[in-house]
């Protein structure tokens, strides 16, 4: 599919967005948070959109929260992404962390990417501040074998798309290694 005409506004409108894409336990999230330090600022708001649930995703969560400086300040996010960026407008840095479960949840919900992300990128925009947005990789593994597996692994992988090609800067972490995409 060719991004080449979305968003209709064009590709660098939304602002200071740094794009961290990584595979599962590659080490995207603790790049990301060292990438939201090295931004600076003594204002940053974590966008969560993990929801605990099972005994090993807490653990998982309580991990990240370990990993972060307890500085920072944590809003949990539901579907209205750009709502969360918005009420974060104050703060210096917004690390979002990921993309990856929000477009699960959309899938879930029967609603798309391509119809909330605008939204999300105009918020973004808007702040004029460094964002960073952490989201997996899906497009190099298997093909799911479910309908719903194969929607979401086409929903994030578009939103993955058009938010490299927005974004000031981004890298894929591999192994624990980042390696640079673009600029």
């Amino acid at each position: 599919m060719s991004t080449d005409s979305w968003p209709p506004w064009g590709w660098r409108l939304v602002g200071d967005l740094h794009f961290v894409i990584g595979g599962a336990s590659s080490g995207k999230s603790g790049y990301a948070v060292e990438r939201t330090k090295a931004l600076g600022g003594d204002l940053v708001t974590f966008v969560a959109t993990a929801r605990p649930g099972d005994a090993e995703l807490d653990a998982r969560i309580a991990a990240h929260r370990r990993a972060r400086p307890r500085s920072w300040r944590t809003m949990e996010a539901d579907a209205d992404l750009a709502d969360a960026v918005a009420r974060s407008a104050a703060t210096d840095v917004i690390l979002l962390d990921s993309l990856t479960l929000w477009v699960a949840a959309l899938v879930s919900a029967r609603e798309t990417g391509d119809r909330m992300w605008p939204a999300v990128a105009l918020a973004i925009a808007a702040r004029e501040r460094a964002v960073v947005v952490v989201s997996d990789e899906v497009g190099l593994g298997l093909v799911p074998e479910t309908e719903v597996g194969r929607r979401f692994r086409d929903e994030l992988g578009r939103l993955n798309q058009r938010v490299a090609h927005a974004a000031t800067s981004a890298v894929l972490v591999v192994a624990g290694v980042p390696l640079r995409l673009a600029p």
